[in-house]
């Protein structure tokens, strides 16, 4: 039987392009969809993408260029039909962060950018042709709450410059202090007048302009709309002011020339120094950038039931960021808020980023001339209104009631990124949260088990009442047995079996146990070896079939004193059938 057209699976060449499947049935309502989508994005991405630059520190062009070329990659190998692909905060923070290291050792800045433009894009997708997508589980949720947290607090302190009018620099929250302490006597007053300005209407139009516009009989989608051109007109609105005053001259800082027209064509440098230096900052991007993205963009598609495809996503990302680095552009990834207003516009397909792209193309050819005059302090409110949302202080509350273990990763990750950097503060916030992770572990919840009257079902002995045989030891581990946790199920067990002198049998309950690694299977040898020398027989039960798979031909399972049984409720009706109806109620 042919399988019908919406039962077909995808060709081979279809799912590494996924533009393949959703352009064949384009249509005349999706188009119009996008269109408003991509107009709303566009005029939202304008002023960010000249923020992100300024913020990365390399020519606001360079923002701009990085929302074409790149668009046009991730509507061709992107599995999001919504993910709006551009600069972001926190990989352009990273970005500067990382640059600024290999500058100051002598390496040109802007090389710097293309080189780990690239060596990101190469190694995304590398992780997604090997199908690593799995790697970024490792970034906890606290680990990326608190980065996220320490990362805007940085951003935020970073732009404070460019509203005061002062030469400050800094990665760290002390360096940053000090400096803006030191620069405070330098204060620009029509600098600071204009961030904020700035800073308040942005951060009124954010909640405030949509249900101004609605009462004034603006409709739902119109009013959306213009409030997300909110820092269009804050940049239009500061940049006249400069341009009537003419405050460039009385001391506020601009962008100054923008070239007009496209990207040229870049060729990252080869310097295999250059490279190396920054494989590991350009790796840490990758997984921050990737886990950025794949967050946002599944939780979209949720919401109409799609799917999108992580290692698929690698690729479309990687692609996006060497097609950024051969046009002079800067790392881009899946925005959170970009991606949000593509989708509550109504975007249907990634065919909005190509149109994003377009409307960003023209805005390059025909208004660049008209951002000469735009004041830096503008475009720093633009970043410090957008990154202050990111800062999540109530995780500390909550991770701090429910797991003492949790909140200790986000104050560790956010602690760090604060005083040491975002590099380390990631790699610290990682690293803590795998070594409590084998802690855990190592002590999984090992309990002694007894039968709840009346069933078959068998719990533990301190939360239910239950009954037990002073002859047969039942015991559940709650946990994969491996290397690291396998001697301390050996003195539980040794515990438990010096506690009961009329112990005859030991019945280890494995329906928790997913895996049993070689380490373990010796402990479980050494274990059943102990108890056929005290007299005491070793039994399993409710043993998985991958585990029982794995034991089938071991020496471990060949000369187990006991027997394996289906069910504990058959171990123990074998054992200790008296148990059953008159045992010792624990």
């Amino acid at each position: 039987m042919n399988a019908s057209p919406t039962t077909r699976r995808p060709s081979a060449i279809a799912r590494w392009v996924p533009m393949l499947t959703w352009a064949r049935a384009y249509d005349r309502g999706q188009w119009s969809a996008d269109m408003i989508a991509a107009g709303v994005v566009t005029l939202m991405l304008i002023p960010q993408s000249l923020a992100y630059a300024l913020l990365a520190g390399v020519p606001a062009e360079a923002g701009l260029y990085a929302s074409m070329l790149p668009l046009l990659f991730y509507a061709v190998f992107g599995s999001s039909r919504t993910l709006a692909v551009g600069p972001a905060a926190v990989t352009s923070l990273m970005t500067a962060a990382a640059v600024g290291q290999v500058a100051a050792g002598g390496a040109a800045y802007w090389d710097a950018v293309l080189v780990l433009t690239l060596l990101s894009g190469l190694i995304l997708l590398a992780m997604g042709v090997l199908k690593l997508g799995f790697l970024a589980n490792y970034l906890s949720h606290p680990v990326i709450s608190g980065f996220i947290s320490a990362s805007a607090v940085l951003i935020a302190l970073s732009q404070a410059k460019h509203i005061l009018g002062i030469p400050a620099s800094g990665d760290t929250l002390p360096d940053l202090l000090a400096a803006l302490w030191r620069g405070l006597p330098q204060t620009h007053g029509a600098t600071v007048a204009l961030g904020s300005a700035a800073i308040l209407f942005l951060w009124w139009s954010r909640s405030r302009l949509k249900p101004l516009l609605g009462r004034l009989g603006l409709g739902p989608r119109g009013a959306e709309a213009l409030a997300k051109a909110g820092p269009v007109a804050a940049i239009a609105a500061t940049t006249a002011a400069v341009w009537f005053w003419d405050l460039a001259d009385k001391g506020v800082r601009v962008v100054g020339a923008v070239p007009q027209g496209f990207p040229s064509f870049t060729l990252p440098t080869w310097n295999p120094a250059l490279w190396a230096e920054l494989a590991v900052p350009a790796l840490l991007l990758s997984i921050v950038g990737f886990v950025e993205s794949i967050s946002v963009g599944q939780t979209l598609a949720a919401k109409r039931r799609q799917r999108v495809e992580p290692d698929q996503e690698l690729i479309a990302l990687g692609a996006s960021n060497v097609a950024a680095a051969f046009s002079a552009g800067l790392p881009v990834t899946g925005g959170f808020s970009r991606s949000v207003v593509n989708f509550d516009a109504g975007a249907q397909t990634p065919a909005a980023g190509v149109y994003t792209a377009v409307g960003i193309a023209v805005a390059t050819l025909l208004l660049t001339p008209l951002l000469y005059h735009l004041p830096q302090a503008t475009l720093a409110a633009t970043i410090i209104v957008a990154v202050l949302s990111l800062v999540d202080l109530k995780m500390l509350r909550r991770t701090w009631r429910y797991s003492r273990f949790d909140f200790a990763v986000v104050a560790m990750t956010l602690a760090t990124t604060l005083m040491a950097g975002v590099e380390v503060g990631l790699v610290a916030g990682v690293g803590l949260a795998l070594t409590l992770h084998l802690y855990r572990s190592s002590r999984p919840h090992v309990a002694v088990v007894g039968q709840v009257p009346g069933t078959e079902h068998f719990r533990n002995v301190l939360r239910h009442q239950v009954r037990t045989s002073p002859r047969v030891l039942g015991v559940r581990v709650d946990e994969s047995l491996y290397f690291a946790n396998a001697r301390y199920l050996e003195d539980r067990i040794n515990e438990a079996v010096a506690e009961q002198p009329e112990l005859r049998h030991v019945v280890l309950q494995c329906s928790a146990i997913n895996d049993i690694d070689a380490s373990a299977l010796e402990s479980l040898e050494t274990i059943e070896t102990r108890l056929r020398e005290a007299g005491i027989l070793l039994h399993l039960s409710e043993v998985k079939g991958p585990v029982m798979d794995k034991l089938s031909d071991t020496l471990f399972l060949k000369q187990l004193s006991g027997r394996v049984y289906l069910t504990h409720y058959q171990a123990i009706t074998d054992l200790a059938p008296d148990s059953l109806a008159r045992g010792t109620s624990r």
